[in-house]
């Protein structure tokens, strides 16, 4: 078994945005006369895609709404995460992953990213912090069916990853993810991929036992424990 491919979660490893995420969902709420989240917010959405989130937050203030009437929620909801993106001096992109990302790169793994947000959204972030090009994939909500804590996204993830390249063969076991959730981790469980738990949104004690190595920033990974526990490429 060896390394071949490193899996990105997006929102809280990436790009710094919960809090953005929670205030437009509370915006959207209030919008059709409902309240907003409070600490729904840490239950319903972190980790989830925005469809699931809004689905759960409306359901659970009985409304009930049709896919098209939701999608018209999630479109309009990607209109002010750009304008409140663009709105900013700097994209809150987090410090020290651009240069891990360019790392595992330059080592030859193949990277995706796997996200519970929407393709424009994320494609729209990659571009501008110029490291869309480091990708073979986005696999997004757009995608998927189900939301994390489901491992459907990461299963396509290695599909796409193996239809792209026909001669990798990549199994999940030959994968490293990087999340920062709960629902995230149980999803890399659920599909049998090594787990890096970053401690950006929680707090490192809480997902210690959640996943495989856990830290608090990229340069904390300890690439030669990794190299001892899937062995060498050569």
């Amino acid at each position: 078994m060896v390394l071949k491919a490193v899996l990105f979660d997006f929102n809280g490893v990436i790009i710094k945005d919960e809090a953005i995420h929670r205030e437009l969902n509370d915006e959207l709420l209030i919008a059709e006369n409902l309240p907003p989240q409070g600490k729904e917010f840490w239950k319903v959405s972190v980790g989830r895609s925005d469809r699931a989130a809004l689905m759960e937050l409306l359901k659970s203030r009985g409304r009930f709404v049709t896919d098209e009437y939701l999608n018209k929620l999630i479109a309009k909801k990607a209109i002010a995460y750009r304008e409140r993106l663009a709105k900013l001096e700097t994209l809150p992109i987090y410090p020290d992953v651009v240069g891990f990302i360019k790392q595992m790169y330059d080592s030859g793994y193949k990277l995706a990213v796997v996200t519970g947000a929407i393709r424009s959204e994320a494609e729209f972030v990659l571009q501008q912090a110029e490291i869309d090009c480091y990708f073979e994939t986005i696999i997004a909500s757009d995608d998927i069916s189900q939301s994390k804590p489901d491992p459907e996204g990461y299963l396509l993830a290695i599909k796409t990853l193996n239809q792209l390249d026909p001669d990798l063969n990549l199994l999940p076991a030959e994968c490293m993810a990087i999340e920062d959730t709960f629902a995230g981790l149980t999803a890399l469980k659920r599909a049998g991929i090594q787990a890096v738990a970053i401690a950006n949104t929680y707090p490192f004690h809480m997902l210690q036992r959640r996943a495989n190595w856990t830290i608090d920033r990229f340069e904390d990974l300890e690439f030669d424990r990794i190299n001892d526990f899937f062995g060498s490429r050569s």
